[in-house]
C-alpha cells in the first residue's frame, strides 16, 4: 500500500491519459445529425487517431454516449435507461442542436436537452454539426478525461474459509 501512496499523482496521470485515449463510443442515433456521425467515422476525418473510432452497440461495453439528434419524451426513459446501462466511468456527448436544446422542436413531444434526463460532459454546438465541430468536442472530453481524478480501489482477496 505505500507504494500506491506514493505513486498516486503519476498513477492519476496514467490512468488518465489511457482512458482518453481508449473511448468506446455508443451511437445513440435519432435523427437527420446521424449522417454527419457517419462522416465523423469515415475514414477521411478518422476518429481512431483519437482513439474513438470503434463504436459499440451495447451500453454495457461502451464509455461514452453520443446522443445524435432528436430525442423525444417517449424515448427519454430509454435513454436514461441505457446511460445507467454503462460501464463506470462514462461520459455523454450531445450532438447536435437537438440534442442539445431541443433545436426548432419547440412542441410537446420534444425534449428540448437531454440535459433534462441525464447528465451531459459536453455539448457539440450545430445543426447538423460539422465534422470539425465534432473532432474538436472530442478533443475537448479527452482534456476533460485527462484532467480528471482517477481512484483505484484496492483489491482485496476473499476469504476462501468461511466462519
Amino acid at each position: 500500500m505505500a507504494m500506491m501512496d506514493y505513486m498516486t499523482t503519476k498513477k492519476d496521470e496514467l490512468v488518465g491519459w489511457i482512458r482518453k485515449f481508449s473511448l468506446f463510443p455508443y451511437p445513440f442515433v435519432t435523427a437527420c445529425c446521424g449522417m454527419e456521425f457517419m462522416a465523423v467515422s469515415s475514414t477521411l476525418y478518422d476518429t481512431d487517431r483519437f482513439g474513438a473510432a470503434l463504436p459499440r452497440f451495447t451500453p454495457r461495453q461502451s464509455d461514452l454516449l453520443m446522443v445524435v439528434g432528436t430525442v423525444s419524451h417517449k424515448e427519454a426513459p430509454i435513454l436514461r435507461k441505457v446511460y445507467e446501462q454503462m460501464c463506470e466511468p462514462k461520459w455523454v456527448m450531445a450532438f447536435g442542436a437537438c440534442a442539445t436544446s431541443g433545436g426548432f422542436y419547440r412542441n410537446y413531444a420534444v425534449l428540448q436537452g437531454i440535459d433534462k434526463v441525464i447528465p451531459v460532459d459536453i455539448y457539440v454546438p450545430g445543426c447538423p454539426p460539422r465534422p470539425e465541430t465534432v473532432i474538436d468536442a472530442i478533443v475537448m472530453l479527452q482534456d476533460k478525461i485527462a484532467r480528471d481524478r482517477h481512484p483505484i480501489l484496492p483489491f482485496e482477496r476473499p476469504n476462501p474459509v468461511k466462519a
